[in-house]
């Protein structure tokens, strides 16, 4: 018998009959091929780049967001601080005496229903209230300085400025009062302006990394376009491509997103910590007033931390959005 096998052999040879076909395998489903590689990889130097764009963006996005509610708490804080007090300006004249004049407008403030306390500063307070901007050293004796009489309210109280400045101008002839309405008008609408601007800043940023999402999309669309097209063979939908990408696109924005808000909250304590050193000279008493201590409160931290998520979800639903374009338009 096997003397005949390699005969037999050749005579397969020369009529060239086909070899045996191996068994047919069933084609794989798109639920076996989720447990291979992934569609969309996530360590390519693209992901990365998209990674620490993410970062970059969100970093931008959270001081602009922990900007805008530093600038709404201080506005606050300085429109607080302003409401309760109003000033009374006593201009001096040759012919009457300042200190009487002084007292007499400490007094008719302190007869005003809603005034908590008076206080008359000296005239060596007074002089040295200007040093800011005159500087030391100035003799300021024969220059008509004005003096003020400080008037702080009461706690929700709202006097009658008008029947007092009536009584100050028949009393003391000279004498204005200041309740800082105006001042607290344009506190008002420069908070506002620049809440706004922040706020605008934030959602550009955002929107900027919504498109840096639908770019990396589209690139990643296009150099797996062999990979979909299997995928279709085997019975996959665009819904469940869709949803690859929104899976892989979100994680890759979580992890970009957290690294930029850990540096921005990282940037925020490093400026509080700047400013409590600062607080000994004149420029950090400076800075204090404008910002306060650069604590943004719960508020700012809210803010911070609602970026992440909001980068997150953004990233997700742009690769969405983009995969299904993308499929709609192919061939």
């Amino acid at each position: 018998m096997s003397r005949h096998a390699p005969g037999a052999a050749a005579a397969r040879v020369r009529r060239r009959e086909p070899p045996a076909a191996a068994p047919a395998r069933p084609m794989p489903t798109a639920a076996q091929l989720r447990g291979h590689a992934p569609l969309v990889p996530v360590h390519t130097a693209a992901s990365r780049a998209l990674i620490v764009v993410i970062a970059i963006l969100t970093f931008l996005a959270a001081l602009c967001a922990g900007g805008a509610v530093l600038v709404a708490s201080s506005s606050q804080q300085w429109r607080s601080a302003i409401g309760r007090e109003a000033t009374i300006q006593v201009r001096p004249s040759p012919q009457r005496d300042m200190e009487a004049d002084l007292l007499l407008a400490a007094d008719l403030a302190r007869r005003t229903p809603g005034v908590r306390a008076v206080e008359v500063p000296t005239k060596a307070e007074a002089e040295r209230s200007l040093e800011p901007w005159l500087g030391r050293g100035l003799d300021l004796g024969d220059l008509p300085v004005p003096r003020l009489v400080i008037v702080r309210l009461a706690d929700g109280a709202q006097p009658d400025f008008s029947d007092l400045r009536r009584r100050l101008a028949a009393a003391v002839p000279g004498a204005t009062l200041d309740d800082h309405g105006a001042w607290l008008t344009r506190l008002s609408s420069m908070a506002q302006t620049i809440v706004a601007i922040g706020a605008g800043l934030a959602v550009l940023v955002l929107v900027a990394a919504a498109l840096a999402a639908a770019f990396a999309t589209q690139g990643a669309m296009a150099g797996n376009r062999e990979v979909v097209e299997v995928l279709h063979m085997v019975g996959a939908d665009d819904a469940f491509i869709a949803r690859e990408f929104q899976r892989r696109f979100f994680r890759m924005g979580l992890k970009g997103s957290l690294a930029g808000s850990f540096f921005a909250l990282a940037a925020i304590a490093g400026l509080g910590i700047a400013s409590a050193s600062w607080g000994a000279g004149p420029a950090g008493d400076q800075i204090e007033a404008l910002f306060g201590r650069f604590d943004v409160g719960w508020r700012g931290y809210a803010a911070v931390a609602l970026i992440p998520l909001t980068v997150s979800v953004l990233t997700a639903a742009v690769s969405r959005f983009t995969v299904k374009h993308f499929l709609r338009r192919s061939p």
